[in-house]
């Protein structure tokens, strides 16, 4: 029996690099970075002082009142903009979203890091104690509260899915919901994923691992360097992308404009470290390999790929690696670029804001660059055509991206142009 097709009918983006999808675009294929200064928090206690913030977040530009953030936690803030902009630019409203046979996934890592934070400071603080611990925050910090709003924003009576898969969770989070469409389970899934990590106690925790850059404090734009042989650390960033995912049937009916086709999905993991992966890419190319395979696709059939590209020296060589092994020689013809190097690392969020990004190159024929890549890392094995510092046009019928997260988690989607 043949597999009920996928397709993108809604997208919305709140993000570093901006508050729309057609912002968040604009200013990648310009290379504009959303890196800077770190204003949510005092950063004088920790050796980094830069994150990839979202700037200027109005919920009512989004289409909803801002009482809908209260008592939220800010990861949850930025899910409910971006699923509005997705809901509606789908063509869907509450009330007709409640009639139609629909679910919420959500990649999310950190939940509601900001509200356990200030609880365990209130708890810990002799003058205040457990008393004047905040009354919702058992609800506000657990990484379920994004989709479960969602779903009491809009009335969706479906399954509302928190997924955690560390950084490969947005790129999971939307191959589940592909699949349960194609399973007949529901017709329709608002995806993607949602994360709030520049706070002092997530920044503090990266900084104890050695992952984050800390060399250009004073020059923030400069700092994500993906297959540049000078790299030394991520970003830290924040953010949510959402989409409406639709079976293509269902949309047809009801005349919905279709942005692109999610045609398949991989996942794996390396089985191998905590946080480290595999050096020879081996477990991620077996993410990347289902995902062809499920599309019905070879290598070949492959013009552009969505890096992961931390600048990490550990990521950017087993993720070069990885793709000489999954696509062979095609790697060597591949138009790759790394958005990271512009948006941060927007963990939970990762996967989803780089499928975005693959919708977007397909349908203006356009490859984003990696900025800051000067001198590539060839003796590190970074050797391939990672786009360096300037987009360039290309005819894309299909792309892929893949994320690799701490726990060996991989995954993989392919995105292709819609044709009847």
């Amino acid at each position: 029996m043949a597999k009920r097709r996928v397709v993108i009918t809604g997208m919305g983006c709140i993000s570093p690099v901006g508050n729309t999808v057609e912002e968040a675009w604009e200013n990648v294929k310009n290379g504009k970075s959303g890196v800077g200064k770190i204003t949510l928090f005092d950063a004088s206690r920790l050796p980094v002082k830069i994150a990839a913030e979202v700037k200027n977040f109005d919920i009512e530009k989004c289409g909803l009142d801002k009482k809908v953030l209260r008592q939220k936690s800010r990861f949850t803030q930025l899910c409910l903009g971006a699923s509005a902009q997705a809901i509606a630019d789908a063509g869907y409203t509450k009330e007709t979203l409640q009639n139609e046979k629909t679910g919420v996934l959500i990649g999310n890592v950190f939940g509601g890091v900001d509200t356990t934070t200030e609880a365990f400071s209130k708890i810990n603080d002799p003058a205040t104690g457990p008393e004047r611990m905040p009354p919702l925050t058992a609800a506000m910090m657990i990484s379920n509260e994004g989709a479960a709003n969602v779903c009491i924003q809009y009335g969706i009576k479906g399954f509302g899915w928190a997924l955690n898969t560390a950084c490969a969770s947005g790129s999971d989070a939307l191959g589940l919901a592909m699949d349960m469409i194609r399973s007949g389970r529901v017709d329709m899934c608002v995806a993607g994923g949602a994360e709030a990590t520049v706070e002092e106690f997530t920044v503090g925790s990266f900084v104890k691992l050695q992952a984050l850059s800390r060399s250009h404090n004073d020059d923030p734009e400069k700092a994500c360097r993906p297959f540049d042989k000078d790299r030394d650390g991520f970003i830290v960033g924040e953010g949510s992308v959402m989409f409406m995912l639709e079976e293509l049937e269902h949309a047809k009916a009801r005349g919905a404009k279709i942005y692109a086709e999610l045609a398949g999905f991989g996942t794996s993991n390396d089985a191998y470290h905590i946080t480290s992966p595999l050096k020879d890419g081996s477990g991620a190319a077996m993410a990347v390999k289902d995902a062809l395979e499920d599309a019905g696709l070879k290598p070949e059939d492959i013009q552009y790929y969505n890096a992961h590209g931390t600048s990490t020296h550990a990521n950017d060589a087993g993720e070069s690696a990885m793709l000489k092994l999954a696509f062979g020689e095609h790697a060597y013809k591949l138009h790759i670029s790394s958005t990271k190097s512009m948006t941060g690392h927007l963990v939970g969020a990762a996967g989803a804001i780089e499928a975005m990004f693959c919708v977007k190159a397909i349908n203006e024929g356009f490859v984003p660059p990696t900025i800051n890549l000067d001198n590539p890392d060839l003796e590190g094995g970074c050797d391939l055509d990672y786009t360096p510092n300037v987009g360039v046009k290309a005819e894309i019928n299909a792309a892929a991206s893949a994320s690799l997260g701490f726990g060996g988690h991989n995954g993989c989607v392919v995105i292709t142009k819609y044709k009847e």
